[in-house]
């Protein structure tokens, strides 16, 4: 729990940093040919949802939240790195979000490499690999929110597409890291 605290607070001040130092918006091959449709219901009650759904998952067999939670701190510490280092505007005819949302504590906006939306629910998907049906589910999760956030213009294409890679290498990188977590959460879903 202490390494997602610190993630949240690395992915807070990483958000402080692109909101200070923002470039200008880039052009986009799919976005400029794909209208903006206001998809805000899918982006913010979706991912809420989304996240009570995962909540509800590891605390209904604990043994499995150790690499669950760690899997999921270091997804948003790599996150916070990335955002820094690509930090443009999102794109101008993106879908406006009420700032009254509880994804302002989150995000500011500008976090565009990579997307969170598409990632996490990919990860989620390799974690719990073993079990089909969540495989399933949290493919078809990801490829929603992905769908989502390129129809909102909340992302770019390579925001989108890069998110797949990058979740694939946190998970490979979580499970060298917490060998003990991962062999825990192996028995568990062996039984």
């Amino acid at each position: 729990m202490l390494l997602l605290a610190g993630s949240l607070v690395a992915n807070y001040f990483a958000n402080v940093y692109t909101t200070t130092h923002v470039s200008n918006p880039v052009s986009d091959i799919i976005l400029d040919n794909l209208p903006v449709f206001n998809v805000r219901f899918m982006f913010v009650q979706g991912a809420i949802v989304f996240g009570i759904f995962v909540i509800i998952l590891v605390l209904r067999e604990p043994q499995r939240m150790p690499f669950v939670v760690k899997s999921v701190a270091i997804f948003i510490l790599i996150r916070s790195l990335f955002i820094m280092l690509t930090h443009t505007a999102l794109p101008p005819d993106h879908v406006i979000l009420d700032p009254t949302s509880i994804f302002r504590f989150i995000t500011a906006g500008d976090d565009m490499f990579f997307s969170s939306h598409t990632g996490l629910p990919f990860l989620l998907a390799l974690i719990f690999w073993q079990n089909k049906r969540l495989r399933l589910f949290f493919i078809i999760v990801s490829f929603i929110f992905a769908v989502s956030v390129l129809m909102a213009h909340l992302h770019y294409s390579i925001d989108v597409f890069a998110a797949f890679f990058m979740s694939y290498s946190i998970f490979h990188i979580a499970r060298r890291f917490f060998l003990k977590d991962y062999a825990l959460f192996n028995e568990s879903a062996a039984k």
